[in-house]
């Protein structure tokens, strides 16, 4: 009875910091969406990046975790930061130059594209009902960007592209060497980042500005927002059973959407509502079917 009063309320600290991990995603995102609007993406990026690099250089150096090692440079690692350069670049320019909210539920298709990933490259197996819930899914995600609607705009497909992206890293993070602890992995994501806004910066050819103190304290506090996010996040992932706290991604839905609609006045209609519903039911279908799947503990 002790075991089990102690499960539970693990599960309720670690649903705790999922919930606090999906609202601080957020806030980052809208952070950088209102800085995107005065300062050009390409700079936003890399002094994003070089912040939460010099972050994790700190966290790294004080678990004395090498952030050079021969690891880093092996073929997967190197794929997987590829996949980072197209998710981080993506995704802020899905967030900066469409409505938040569409941006953000799009991004909750991304457990349906790891586990079609996890069949075609990892060559796990996924039985027919899962099969099924993933087509739904991405469904969806096809009612979401109404490709054939009057208003269907090519710059959704920004948002795509970015799941796609973290869909990569995520699927290669499974195949990372255990000496890559998440402090080294995420000095590395936050230098991809760097990278992406440079060579954006160059393709774009937008003359650097000089920041005023309101867009510093904004990136600033997307940075703070993101770190924590990702600390909570795993704090999450490590306190309750995977069971338990993995649903609870979904809130990130409700928080971006409610920061859309009441900060940035974006509308929502019908279609939106229901590819949000079927992404999710779907998502939480192919959770529920691979803890199932998953040896009793």
């Amino acid at each position: 009875m002790l075991n089990l009063e102690s499960r539970r309320q693990e599960n309720l600290l670690g649903i705790a910091w999922m919930i606090a991990s999906m609202a601080a995603f957020s806030i980052e995102d809208a952070f950088l969406k209102t800085v995107t609007k005065q300062v050009p993406v390409g700079q936003v990026l890399m002094m994003f990046g070089a912040g939460g690099l010099c972050i994790f250089v700190f966290m790294a150096r004080r678990i004395k975790a090498p952030l050079f090692q021969p690891q880093v440079f092996t073929r997967n690692m190197l794929i997987r930061a590829v996949f980072e350069f197209f998710g981080r670049l993506f995704y802020i320019l899905a967030i900066a130059l469409t409505p938040m909210s569409s941006a953000t539920a799009i991004l909750q298709a991304a457990p349906l594209f790891v586990a079609l990933g996890a069949r075609v490259f990892l060559h796990e197996k996924i039985d027919a009902k899962t099969w099924l819930a993933i087509w739904v899914g991405l469904l969806g995600v096809l009612i979401i960007l109404r490709p054939s609607a009057d208003d269907f705009s090519a710059l959704s497909l920004l948002a795509v592209i970015g799941t796609l992206g973290f869909v990569g890293r995520d699927l290669l993070t499974r195949a990372a060497p255990p000496a890559l602890t998440k402090e080294v992995l995420g000095f590395y994501g936050f230098s991809t980042t760097v990278i992406a806004g440079a060579c954006y910066a160059i393709w774009d050819g937008k003359a650097f500005v000089a920041l005023e103190s309101f867009q510093i304290v904004m990136i600033s506090a997307a940075l703070f927002a993101g770190v924590f996010a990702y600390t909570a996040l795993m704090s999450a992932m490590r306190t309750g059973s995977i069971a338990a706290v993995t649903p609870y991604r979904y809130t990130r839905l409700l928080f971006g959407i409610s920061i859309g609609v009441l900060a940035f006045e974006e509308k929502l209609d019908a279609p939106m509502i229901l590819g949000c519903a079927v992404v999710i039911c779907a998502g939480l279908f192919v959770g529920w079917q691979n803890q199932r799947r998953q040896p009793a503990q």
